[in-house]
This record gives C-alpha cells, sequence and structure tokens, in this order.
C-alpha cells in the first residue's frame, strides 16, 4: 500500500492518511486496525538539511523525532528518539540517511547543520509516526521523498515553487520503479 499525507501533498495513486505526526499516527493506526497492509511505502516531501538538493529522490527506512531545542540542549526526551523500520527480508537495509519528522519545519541554517553531523539528512513532517506506526503492526515499510527546498530562511517559499515540479518528478519515479503495481 502506498500512503501520502494529503492536502497539497496528494497523488492518484495513494491513500491519504493527513499532515504532521498526529494526524498521520491516528489515520495510520486507523488503516492498520481495519485493512492491514503487507507492505507500505510513504511517499512525500522533504526538506534537505544540505545533502540532497531540491529534486533529488531519496529513500529511507529510518527516522528521527528531534526537536530544534534538543539540539541546542534546551530541552531532552526520555523517549528513542530515532527507529529504523521494521524489517523483513522484503526491505532494504541499504538506506542510511535519517528523515527527521517535527511539526515545525526548521529554518535556521545552523541547526541543518547540526542535524547533519548527527547522519539527519532530511525533514518531512510524518515519517517517523509512519514508522512507529508500522514497526507497532509490523508492516515492513520504506519512504520515498522528493527534496523541494533546503531547511533555510526561505523554505517555506522554495517549497512552494518547487511543490508541483517535484510531485510530478516523485509520480515519475513510482510509475517507472513499481511498475508492477499498475499505478
Amino acid at each position: 500500500m502506498i500512503v501520502c499525507a494529503g492536502n497539497i501533498e496528494s497523488f492518484e495513486f495513494a491513500t491519504a492518511i493527513g499532515v504532521g505526526l498526529i494526524e498521520s499516527a491516528m489515520n495510520l493506526t486507523r488503516l492498520a486496525l481495519f485493512d492491514k497492509p503487507d507492505f507500505l511505502i510513504f511517499i512525500g516531501s522533504a526538506g534537505s538539511y544540505g545533502k540532497y538538493k531540491p529534486f533529488d529522490i531519496v529513500e529511507s527506512s529510518i527516522a528521527a523525532n528531534i526537536e530544534n531545542s534538543f539540539l541546542t540542549g534546551g530541552s531532552y526526551t526520555p523517549l528513542d528518539n530515532v527507529i529504523q523500520a521494521y524489517n523483513d527480508d522484503n526491505v532494504s537495509r541499504e538506506t542510511k540517511d535519517i528523515v527527521n519528522s517535527s511539526n515545525y519545519i526548521t529554518t535556521d541554517e545552523e541547526l541543518s547543520s547540526s542535524y547533519q553531523k548527527h547522519n539527519i539528512e532530511l525533514e518531512n513532517m510524518e515519517f517517523f509516526s509512519v514508522l512507529k506506526i508500522a514497526q507497532e503492526f509490523k508492516i515492513p515499510v520504506l519512504g520515498i521523498f522528493v527534496v523541494t527546498n533546503y531547511c533555510n530562511k526561505s523554505a517555506h517559499k522554495d517549497f512552494l515553487v518547487n511543490h508541483d515540479k517535484a510531485k510530478y518528478l516523485l509520480s515519475e519515479y513510482m510509475l517507472e520503479k513499481y511498475k508492477e503495481l499498475k499505478l
């Protein structure tokens, strides 16, 4: 099953699960309870902390839930804030880049470089909750992201300018890669 956030980030071949950590967790839980998929592919846009450039497509199976204040020493968490996808033999373990999820978008370039020091390369609002729910229900999962912007002061403006082209490129990537799915 292919899932996406929804709203302006909808795809004809994907089921929308909601924007942000809470909506996506609630709706994916409901989906897993009533119609548990054998495999999940989450697709969406991502901001880059610097390694990837706009329109790059990146696959990952590792997510973090780190707030900016954690990097500056302004907060801590007793929770496991980096998780890897539930895995079986069908999911590649080769993806090493971590995707950070928060309900907030990073616009500080210094903080962006701090994420990179921890091998965290991308930012997507939903992926951590997708992995957490998939882990709970033992569903293999993979995230496929298209970069829309860098995480800097112009993040939102660049996201809006690049979003349509990024969605098109991600759709084409999915159509090519997953021909057998008849998207």
